[in-house]
């Protein structure tokens, strides 16, 4: 009779079974639906709002833009401070 080794569990099942066993993992996913439904609707019964929506995207991308680029020209600085 053969003894079963046990095999070495792949880091990945662990992590999978911990999303699984989170039922509340659902409804974190129904919030962005829900408020884009309502956003949807907004628009509907007041178009200017549109604009106002597309302003604040447009802004708040541009200050994300400044910051990645701040942070990568001081991470360009550092490593060039490293190897020089």
């Amino acid at each position: 009779m053969q003894e079963s080794v046990s095999m070495p569990m792949c880091p990945m099942a662990a992590t999978c079974k911990g999303m699984t066993d989170k039922p509340r993992s659902g409804f974190a996913l129904m919030v962005p639906g829900i408020v884009f439904i309502l956003l949807g609707v907004a628009v509907v019964i007041e178009p200017r709002i549109l604009l106002w929506l597309v302003a604040m995207a447009l802004i708040v991308m541009g200050i994300a833009m400044l910051m990645l680029a701040n942070f990568m020209r001081k991470f360009g600085q550092r490593f060039q401070d490293r190897h020089a």
